[in-house]
């Protein structure tokens, strides 16, 4: 049973990578790997430096990898701090796999 959700998790992660149009999705899912945690506002003001990008837009995407990939864990400590995401360790080879595959790829 678990298998079977990681491999529909890597088919998931892997389509996702590979509608990357401009690469953003990309740097995205390497600066979770990097910084293993970050908040929406480090992530626009990283993805900024190289890609004109709106917060909201920022925002929809971090959403989208929480709700739809599944590979995220998020958390927030009270109502007044922002969410903080971080990847879920059991995910991270299957991400580095894709990641690696889609580089390739493109």
């Amino acid at each position: 049973m678990m298998e079977s959700l990681k491999f529909r998790i890597k088919r998931r992660l892997e389509t996702y990578l590979e509608l990357d149009i401009d690469g953003i999705r990309k740097v995205i899912i390497d600066l979770l790997l990097k910084l293993k945690k970050l908040t929406v506002d480090q992530l626009y003001q990283e993805l900024n430096r190289k890609f004109n990008v709106s917060y909201s837009a920022v925002a929809s995407m971090i959403g989208y990898i929480h709700s739809k990939l599944g590979i995220l864990h998020a958390y927030k400590e009270s109502y007044k701090t922002p969410i903080v995401y971080s990847l879920k360790e059991e995910y991270i080879d299957i991400i580095k796999s894709a990641l690696h595959k889609s580089v390739i790829a493109s």
